[in-house]
Parts: structure tokens; sequence; C-alpha cells
């Protein structure tokens, strides 16, 4: 099927007249008021019509480290992308704030998931098992992957057995993980993404920058661009009703007509044997079950033991991604339709070498809201594609570098270390600690850059000894203070950069306090 056969511009009247005039961007209540919860009452960002070109992410160079630097670099030269992603991601951080302030009982339900993901991890080839008989003995067949090439090969193998050529997907960050989609296009799958987000990343050859939001670094006039060029939708109509309803009335087709389905996995019951995925927009219930073969591909720390320990999370997902009550469609995938086929895809990936690290493995209870990316300062000013990994901000520091060390080196640095991830992880693992641990493993392994392994050797050699730093503080001051501004903003300044300098102060507090509280020790 071409994009030709589906294109809206020589099908008039596919759009409907009502989207096609809309310019409210906000979901109402029946008397009118907006939305304050709903996905869609984010503060439309009134940018200028200026049309700037998107930036690209970091350039990836097989396993050399990712200059995740110079690719935020970029996305700060581009002030329209860098003003509406961050304008973007901190009203969805506000509306969190909002939600989970809303129920008294919100610190003991995340103590509550947190629990129940130790228990879980720490019994996790039971629970395992226990998810795989419950499976079976729902009809469905289930399959183990060690890694993501394992997933694809499985994968693949059963759509060939069934004679399948094209596959409709709701998102999922495994399989991007596992380079699913393009391992499937080499081997002649056509994969269509049903996510609005996925499916305008997937036409613009990207991967997505958010867990949650995949585009949400692009602007409506980059979306325009792209549904131009592909769907053939009207360049200078960046109105987003008529863009995601183009995208919708585009992929239907592709919907009906699929040899296969495929969704991802927010949770799977151990106790049931049942996937469980959360969307706003119905594309894994489509997914799921109008093509006759079905795929669930599943991350293994997505077990949880019992239906009774869904509502935990359930109430904690939606709150920390959107600061919405709920998800619009909690969807509950347990066996095969009549005359259909289910199949299971349990994937390792790394998670087990994970979970045998001792200061890391906490990082498998993520339940993947994106709510430490939406408060990370770092991440909201250069884009999830300047990490050039899977997984960007807060979290994505601390899982990349399990999958790569060298190609990934450089990424637990950035961060301001501020702890703001922490705070708002509904499952509360300690991010800005585990930032914290990685750069001490990279720096022991001696995976970080010659020079930076050398600043950091001198800066420690002066922070050990008090009378080098309180020389070392009152020299620089003194230098501030006097030096021209081409001597203190150069390259090797990375702090004046994008910044100014603070004004020295006059006084440093330990000559301060020794004038004013030395003395009154002394009498």
């Amino acid at each position: 099927m071409s994009a030709e056969d589906l294109n809206p511009r020589e099908r008039d009247g596919v759009i409907h007249p009502e989207v096609r005039a809309s310019h409210d961007e906000s979901e109402r209540a029946q008397d009118g008021r907006r939305l304050q919860h709903a996905e869609a009452a984010s503060k439309p960002i009134r940018a200028p019509q200026v049309r700037e070109p998107q930036p690209r992410g970091a350039k990836i160079r097989g396993d050399r480290p990712i200059n995740q630097s110079e690719a935020a670099e970029r996305f700060l030269a581009a002030p329209l992308h860098q003003a509406a992603h961050d304008e973007r991601l901190w009203d969805l951080r506000k509306k969190r704030d909002v939600s989970a302030h809303g129920i008294p009982e919100w610190e003991e339900l995340r103590e509550l998931a947190s629990q129940i993901k130790t228990h879980t991890l720490s019994h996790l080839d039971r629970y395992l098992e226990q998810f795989e008989a419950a499976a079976k003995a729902n009809g469905v067949h289930v399959h183990w992957a060690k890694d993501g090439a394992d997933h694809n090969r499985i994968v693949l193998e059963i759509l060939r057995s069934h004679g399948a050529k094209t596959l409709v997907k709701s998102k999922s960050m495994l399989t991007e993980e596992c380079g699913f989609r393009h391992h499937m296009a080499a081997n002649g799958i056509e994969v269509i993404e049903t996510d609005l987000g996925e499916r305008i990343q997937q036409l613009d050859n990207e991967e997505p920058s958010h867990v949650v939001a995949p585009a949400v670094h692009k602007t409506r006039m980059d979306v325009a661009e792209v549904f131009a060029k592909t769907l053939g939708t009207d360049p200078n109509n960046d109105d987003a009703h008529y863009l995601a309803e183009s995208q919708r009335e585009t992929t239907r087709p592709y919907i009906l007509k699929a040899d296969a389905g495929m969704t991802g996995c927010n949770f799977a019951i151990a106790e049931t044997g049942s996937v469980v995925t959360c969307t706003n927009e119905g594309n894994a219930d489509l997914s799921g079950n109008v093509p006759p073969l079905q795929i669930h591909s599943i991350g293994i720390e997505k077990i949880i033991p019992k239906v009774e320990h869904l509502g935990v999370f359930i109430r904690l997902l939606s709150r920390s991604a959107l600061g919405s009550p709920i998800t619009q469609y909690t969807s509950h995938f347990r066996a095969p339709r009549a005359g259909t086929e289910m199949h299971m895809v349990l994937v390792d990936n790394g998670r087990s070498e994970r979970l045998g690290m001792e200061e890391f493995w906490t990082s498998l209870k993520c339940i993947r809201c994106g709510a430490c990316m939406n408060t990370c300062p770092v991440y909201r000013r250069s884009g999830g594609l300047s990490y050039g990994a899977t997984y960007s901000g807060p979290i994505g520091l601390i899982i990349d570098p399990t999958f790569n060390k060298r190609k990934y080196s450089t990424l637990p640095f950035s961060s301001t270390m501020n702890g703001s991830c922490t705070n708002v992880c509904p499952v509360k693992i300690n991010i800005h600690e585990q930032i914290f641990a990685w750069r001490k493993v990279l720096v022991e392994e001696h995976q970080i850059p010659a020079l930076k392994q050398g600043m950091m050797k001198a800066a420690g050699a002066v922070l050990s000894r008090p009378a080098a730093y309180r020389a070392a503080i009152g020299a620089a001051d003194s230098a501030l203070k006097v030096l021209p501004r081409f001597a203190v903003y150069n390259p090797l300044n990375t702090w004046g950069k994008k910044r100014e300098m603070p004004d020295a102060p006059r006084q440093t507090f330990h000559a301060w306090y020794k004038q004013n509280r030395m003395k009154d020790t002394r009498r």
C-alpha cells in the first residue's frame, strides 16, 4: 500500500470539516470548562510562524562515545524548538505535581509500588515461571529471548510461519531497544507504527526522543512538513487536529489489512498470565485485536505478582507521566480470540546482568512514565535525541551504560545532580545517586577522555587539601575581578557556555567564619 493510495488531498472530504476548522486544542467538560487533567489540555505553544529547521540528534559513529554536548548545543541554537520543548515538558511536570498533591495517599502509593517492585525483582525467576505457566494455560505461545537479536529472530520466524508481510504495532520502547522495525524492514516485513508520536518519528526516519511523547521535540510546523512529504497533507496547515486526523485516516487502512499486530507491555501479571497496556489513543487495542496474529513483546522486568497490585501502578503511571488521573485505555490481553493466535516474547537483553549490579539493579523498577525527563533541566533544554540512545534523560543515564559502557560513557556526566528526578520518580528509584555511581565506575574503568581524567585528578588533589582549596578559590576570585572577558570565556571554561559567570564574592565563607565566629570560640 503506497502513500498515494492514502493521500487525503486526493480524497476530498476525508478530513472531517469540524476537525479541519478547529482551532481549540483543549478538551472541555459539558459546561465548557477546560479540563486541566486531560492529555490534550496542555497550554498551546503560540510560537511565531517562522520556519526554523528542526535540529537533529547526536551523530552515531559506531561504538565511539556519544558527543551529547555537541548535539545539545545544536538544539540550544534553535531557540523556537528549545523554548517549545522546555515549556511543554515543564507543563507536564506542573500537571504531575497538581495531580499527585490531589490524593493524600500519594507518598504511600509510591512506597507501596517501590516495595512491590523490590519484592518481584528479588523473586523474578519464580514470577516469570508463574507467568509462563498461566499464559500457556490461557492458550498463549510463550517464547524467551536472551537479547534483542533473539527477539527479532523469534518474531520474524513467527511472521514467516504465517506468511505475514505487514505488521501494525503500538508504541514499545523495548522494540526500539531491539532495533525491531529496522530488522523487519531488512527482511521484507513492513511495520507500521500506530501511535501518533511514534508514527511521526517513523515517517521522519528518527528514533523517539521521549518514552511517553516520542515527538515532543518537534513543533507543529515540523509535523506539517513531515506529513506533507509523506502523507500528502497541506504543508501550510499545522493545526493539531487536522494533522492528527490525517494520520488517523491514513493509518486505519493498514490496521484493517495487516497480517499481524504487535503491542508492548506496561505490566505483565504473573497470577493471570496477562499483558496490560496503557494508551491514550486506543492504538494498542486495534493492533492487538484486529489482525489474526497477535504478538506481545515483554521486558522481563515488567512482571508484577497479582492483579490487585495493578491498581497501585495504574494510579501512579498517568499522574506521573501526564498529570492525568488515569490513561484513556487500560487494556488486558489474556488469551487469543477464537480463530486467532497469540504469542508473548519475554526479553532479557541485559536485564539479568543489571539485576546482579549492586548499585544499579533498582533501575529495573522503572515504569517508563518519563517524569524524570519532564523535570530534568538538562533534558528539557537539550532534547532527547541529543543522547544518541533509546533511553534519554535521567533514567537513560543509568540504563544506557549497561548496554555499552564505551559508547554511552559521556552520558552520566550530562546531569546537574540536583535530585529532582529522584523526587518525582513514582517507584522511588534513587536516580541521581545511581548517575553519580556510574561516574565513579566509568572513571575507575578509564572510560572517560584522558583530558577529563587529568582534570578530575587535579581537582581531586586540590579538593582533598583544605589549604590548597582555599588558595585556589582566592586566586580564582581575584582573577575573575581583573581578567578581560575573552580570557574568562574561552573553550576551556565550560561553565561560560550559554551563561554568565557569577560575580566573585567580596569574602569567602571560610574567611567570614574565621573573622566572625572563630573569635567567639576563643573567648
